[in-house]
């Protein structure tokens, strides 16, 4: 073989691991938004909670709050974008054909990326300040911090929103990714 063919070959092997590793980045992106939002789903719970003596029924769910609202949909809307880019990712690497073929699907794939990681990285974050009212409870009212009686359900939340900012990495790190590709086309 010459040196021709070698290098042609090295070239070959080194488009592919980059390609695995752009597959591999959505199907953690996809890993992560699917547990995020089956954990956010099971955030559910009841239980008393004692003000001034007085015995104070809560119940608590996700859908009662619009900021765990908009994390199951922005999770929902990453989701369906990371599995339609990894069917697309797993179809041409079966078929050996690159997976960002042109200049202008790279810089789409960068676009939508960016979109993504905002949409997911400013749902987290919404999450995140009511996550943290409920643990430290409103200070100029008597309300306490409901985490001390609904620990079941602030756990959950807060594992669901560690998922969500694992999924903003994910896409984030793809991003990152396409614009390494867009430096080499």
């Amino acid at each position: 073989m010459n040196r021709n063919g070698e290098e042609e070959v090295a070239e070959k092997r080194r488009r592919r691991r980059r390609e695995g590793v752009q597959v591999s980045l959505r199907g953690g992106c996809l890993a992560a938004s699917a547990t995020a939002i089956a954990v956010m789903l099971m955030a559910t719970e009841k239980g008393v909670a004692d003000i001034y003596g007085l015995p104070l029924p809560l119940n608590s769910s996700w859908s009662f709050s619009p900021s765990y609202q908009y994390v199951v949909g922005a999770c929902t809307v990453t989701i369906l974008y990371s599995l339609l880019h990894l069917c697309l990712g797993i179809y041409r690497l079966l078929t050996g054909s690159p997976i960002t073929p042109s200049r202008s699907q790279a810089w789409l794939c960068f676009i939508f990326d960016q979109l993504f990681s905002y949409l997911i990285m400013s749902a987290g974050s919404a999450g995140i300040g009511v996550t943290n009212l409920n643990k430290t409870g409103i200070k100029h009212t008597p309300l306490p911090d409901f985490c001390k009686t609904l620990s079941y359900f602030c756990n959950h939340v807060a594992l669901s929103l560690l998922l969500v900012l694992l999924s903003f990495i994910f896409l984030a790190s793809s991003s990152l990714f396409n614009v390494l590709v867009l430096s080499t086309l």
